[in-house]
């Protein structure tokens, strides 16, 4: 399946676009295809769903204007909260609309785990674009499940000796307590231990948890010189608010649940300030079709950002549509074109996946928050020097 799955439509739409026509063919000239795009629209996590959303839907509009495009393409959006029965029932009606052809799913763990089985048996193809826990695609051998993104053991990896690379030696451990979260501890102890770190600490705590005053009185008495905060963004916002009025001076260390331009909003220009993340990929702030993508993004005029994991979302959209333009309108055609994905062209990088549907990721890109934005470490003041992290 070697193919240029982004650079080859937007050149030809370039002009359609700048003209501002994205205007479809008529409908009757090209039969009508469903996509269906799954991840939590409302909740504590909505706006990076949202923000998948936006980016599924920017593709098929792409896509849509596209003259040489065979098929006309409808997204069917649908809310998981965030929450695995709720994200069980939505897969289920998707995956049992026999017109709704692939999927771009789940950008939590916990949800995507729940559904893996729902699309197997009804043989529907989709693509995950957000989840990071390795099960999902490592923990069964479903030929419909694949993943763009790569899984928390590579960037839990790269955290681990990033962080003792910069003389750091002790640590506390602060996960909430869903598959995600248990599985960042996991991986990230496996890894912290390994290069030379010292966990002093390791405090699990509920998702909806308000008061964290127990756990971070313990965590201040230990002294440690980071907290690693394995969980997602409002969980994270609150630890850190809570973790200055308490005094605890510690580096926060978060995963890539923190990647998200709510949670530097949500703590304000100064807590935010140095917190650091770890996202699977290349910076495709800095590969050309990130550069287009984020274009046609602004023209858009969406009310909200793509956010962290946006980019994958529409990778995985694109990938599902060139497939769709190529074998048609079929289920198991189209898994079967996913499943021989090889050096793909997409704006997160070239996708390959392996034996279990699940994207080889070469790199992992490392984010400070530098005055209110997240920023590739090496394009920081810190990672230049001009800036030092608490502690250094």
């Amino acid at each position: 399946m070697q193919r240029r799955s982004f650079a080859r439509f937007t050149l030809a739409t370039a002009a359609l676009v700048v003209a501002g026509a994205f205007a479809a063919t008529p409908a009757s000239a090209r039969d009508t295809v469903k996509i269906a795009f799954i991840g939590p629209l409302t909740g504590g996590v909505s706006v990076n769903g949202i923000g998948g959303r936006n980016s599924t839907d920017l593709a098929v509009r792409l896509r849509n204007a596209d003259p040489k495009s065979k098929y006309r393409y409808e997204l069917v959006s649908l809310d998981d909260e965030c929450k695995p029965n709720v994200g069980v029932q939505v897969a289920t009606k998707a995956a049992s609309d026999n017109s709704i052809i692939a999927g771009v799913t789940h950008y939590c763990s916990a949800v995507a785990m729940g559904t893996v089985d729902v699309y197997h048996k009804f043989g529907m193809p989709v693509i995950v674009w957000g989840a990071v826990l390795p099960e999902i695609t490592y923990g069964n051998n479903h030929k419909e499940i694949h993943r763009v993104n790569g899984t928390m053991v590579n960037q839990n990896e790269v955290a681990a000796k990033f962080m003792t690379s910069q003389g750091y030696r002790k640590w506390a451990i602060i996960h909430d307590t869903t598959d995600y979260g248990k599985g960042h501890n996991k991986y990230f102890s496996e890894y912290l231990t390994k290069s030379g770190g010292q966990i002093l600490g390791t405090f699990g705590v509920t998702a909806d948890q308000q008061d964290f005053t127990s756990e971070l009185t313990k965590i201040k008495e230990l002294k440690p010189e980071v907290i690693f905060f394995g969980g997602l963004t409002p969980l994270g916002v609150r630890i850190r608010t809570q973790m200055d009025k308490l005094g605890v001076k510690a580096q926060f260390e978060g995963t890539s649940g923190i990647k998200s331009d709510a949670f530097a909003e949500g703590l304000g220009k100064d807590l935010a300030e140095g917190s650091l993340s770890f996202i699977e990929g290349a910076p495709w702030e800095k590969l050309p079709g990130g550069l287009v993508f984020t274009g046609k993004y602004a023209q858009q005029k969406y009310a909200e950002a793509p956010e962290a994991y946006g980019p994958f979302a529409f990778a995985a959209a694109n990938m599902i549509l060139d497939a769709i333009e190529k074998v048609g309108p079929n289920r198991k055609k189209v898994r079967d074109e996913l499943n021989n994905a090889k050096n793909v062209d997409t704006i997160i990088g070239k996708v390959t996946f392996d034996d279990h549907r699940q994207n080889i990721v070469p790199l992992i890109t490392k984010y400070v928050v530098q005055d209110g934005k997240w920023v590739v470490w090496e394009d920081s003041e810190y990672g230049k020097g001009k800036r030092k992290l608490m502690g250094r």
